[in-house]
């Protein structure tokens, strides 16, 4: 059996491993005081240090999970969104002075349509060591609905 790798290449590129290695920094809590109520964030490496595992959780909206891994030479995220799709987005250039990185959508599984309700576009600043900043925009009808903005503090 042989297995199918999409668009695989020799490694991740070498602004792409920097971003993953700040990313693999956020393994631990967060919490953040957001218009929703308290929100919580926790990081944690899996799969040898090859996958970093994000769960959110708040008072008030359901548990999600997004998975930020490599494919090829190419940093991805796949967000498990309450709205019971998945998209993935791929990093654009990551800037190593300002800690910010943005993901912008490439696909989804489980988007019945393009124009359903999903998250398009991901944006986080690493401030330092115990400040994380992060941003998602959620599209409809292909046009942006809301975005989801907070600031995290680092609680472990």
């Amino acid at each position: 059996m042989t297995a199918y790798v999409a668009d695989a290449k020799a490694g991740p590129n070498t602004n792409a491993a920097a971003a993953f290695a700040r990313l693999k920094t956020l393994e631990g809590k967060w919490e953040a005081e957001t218009e929703m109520g308290k929100a919580h964030l926790s990081y944690e490496l899996i799969g040898g240090g090859t996958a970093l595992v994000e769960r959110f959780s708040s008072e008030k909206m359901p548990t999600m999970l997004t998975v930020y891994h490599f494919n090829g030479d190419r940093l991805m995220l796949t967000h498990y969104c309450e709205a019971g799709n998945q998209p993935r987005m791929q990093a654009g250039p990551f800037n190593p002075e300002t800690g910010e990185l943005q993901f912008q959508f490439l696909d989804a599984t489980n988007l019945a349509s393009p124009g359903d309700g999903h998250m398009h576009n991901a944006k986080m600043r690493i401030v330092d060591h115990g400040h994380l900043v992060s941003e998602w925009q959620f599209y409809e009808k292909g046009e942006p609905k809301f975005t989801e903005s907070a600031r995290y503090t680092r609680v472990k």
